[in-house]
């Protein structure tokens, strides 16, 4: 193999004439792959240290080699390294640089290796570093939800089902709510982390190679679990970046749902938050304006998110087997959307560490719309051994009555609830307390305080 003169591409030979300008333009990756660098380099390395082992260069070639790739790593890192738009991808630029520096034995570092196996191995190393740092992220966000809930146990509220109040819960349990929500994804995400470990590096091209290679040595050396099984399926399998794109896409709906409602409560017509002067903008015209922007740039992104992931189930739709150039948007679609989703987490806990609870207008909010109703309905079924349907009726009667007359639950008297059912006493009357509502719902799951400190306390030894 000759030196790569003249920054022309290695099929050359083949392709006499140069191509466009335009499509030389439209054709590079580099500026999107070029974060790849240390994927290439360390995967180069392992492959070249496995065509020693397996007598396919010599010691002196191995050597000269990786000298070369580790001058190039520090290059790229003391940021000394020219990228050249002309070598078409990170991948090129290293090989045409190690030929600047070693000569015609640089050509050696292709022996067995297509850029086929080559790029996905190095964006599977990538996408495995990329899922830990999202995890850590998520785990961040958790254990600051787990604080704010700690101070919020005893913060009544109401809940809300078609946004109209439905029954008294604790803020805790509300935003402890997000962090179920924040552990599925980071559950979805160490899932597909398991599948990146399958090595995809000795397929080369599509075929395999005739060449004596080792694959479970690069393996082991990469630290992957296994090597595919299938070259065809290798080089054109990019379910790892749906699965990848799908898991950010769920996370940054979680994120989106979040915002929204914090949108909504820090509004002047719920006022059950305020958001501090920190995550907040004002008005060109309106000086008194203070806008959730922070939220808003939360919830605008998640269409984002999912346009990445659309993006790439279209490239995949119709492609047949086995590799097209139409793959090569996969590592854009991916990048973006992980820099995007670690900002958003980001962005999400600087929201949640500058807000304050409105406790006063939680409680006032919790006590209006017959929140405890479905409390006189279950101590009805309990005390009195009636269907629940029975005491659905009874308990809707009374809520119809107190509607009529303009008060709320506790302000009727036994004697008006005796109306609709004789067995009823003054028992009932601690029943619409607010707080009893919530210390009432003991079930697993349930919004009790008791059950609330329990929950605190198990996602406090899983963070």
């Amino acid at each position: 193999m000759s030196k790569n003169k003249n920054n022309k591409p290695v099929w050359s030979t083949r392709i006499k004439k140069s191509r466009s300008t335009l499509f030389t333009k439209v054709g590079s990756s580099l500026y999107i792959d070029k974060r790849l660098y240390k994927q290439d380099i360390k995967a180069s390395i392992t492959h070249v240290e496995m065509l020693f082992k397996t007598k396919i260069i010599s010691f002196q070639i191995k050597n000269k080699i990786i000298w070369g790739l580790k001058k190039i790593f520090n290059e790229i890192k003391k940021k000394k390294f020219i990228f050249n738009n002309q070598s078409e991808d990170i991948h090129m630029s290293i090989e045409k640089r190690l030929f600047e520096l070693i000569g015609e034995d640089a050509g050696f570092v292709h022996t067995a290796r297509s850029r086929n196996d080559q790029v996905l191995v190095d964006f599977k190393l990538w996408m495995i570093e990329a899922t830990d740092v999202i995890i850590k992220e998520i785990d961040a966000t958790n254990k600051l939800i787990i604080k704010i809930a700690e101070k919020n146990i005893y913060t009544v509220m109401p809940s809300f089902t078609h946004l109209k109040n439905a029954q008294p819960i604790s803020f805790a349990h509300y935003i402890l709510a997000y962090l179920e929500m924040l552990t599925r994804d980071k559950k979805r995400f160490l899932n597909n982390k398991e599948n990146l470990f399958e090595n995809p590096l000795g397929v080369a091209a599509v075929a395999g190679t005739s060449f004596n290679i080792d694959r479970g040595y690069t393996t082991k050396k990469l630290k992957f679990k296994n090597p595919t099984g299938n070259s065809i399926d290798t080089v054109s399998d990019r379910d790892f970046v749906l699965d990848f794109l799908y898991s950010i896409s769920v996370c940054s709906n979680h994120i989106s749902r979040f915002s929204e409602e914090f949108i909504l409560w820090n509004s002047d017509a719920f006022d059950l938050i305020k958001l501090k002067n920190k995550v907040v903008t004002g008005s060109s015209i309106m000086p008194q304006k203070k806008n959730p922007d922070t939220l808003e740039y939360l919830r605008g992104k998640t269409g984002i998110f999912y346009g990445n992931l659309f993006s790439m189930l279209t490239i995949l739709k119709g492609l047949p087997l086995s590799y097209f150039k139409d793959l090569q948007d996969d590592k854009e679609l991916a990048f973006k959307s992980f820099d995007q989703i670690k900002i958003s987490l980001q962005v999400m806990r600087e929201v949640l560490n500058n807000f304050i609870i409105n406790k006063k207008k939680m409680t006032k909010l919790a006590e209006t719309g017959y929140t405890t109703s479905t409390d006189l309905a279950e101590y009805i079924v309990q005390k009195y051994k009636y269907p629940f349907r029975k005491a659905y009726i009874i308990t809707s009667k009374i809520v119809n009555l107190a509607e009529k007359k303009g008060k709320k639950l506790d302000q009727l008297t036994v004697n008006e609830m005796r109306l609709f059912d004789k067995k009823l006493n003054e028992d009932v009357l601690k029943l619409f307390n607010i707080e009893n509502s919530v210390k009432s719902k003991k079930s697993y799951g349930g919004t009790s305080f008791e059950n609330i400190k329990k929950m605190i306390n198990k996602y406090k030894k899983n963070a």
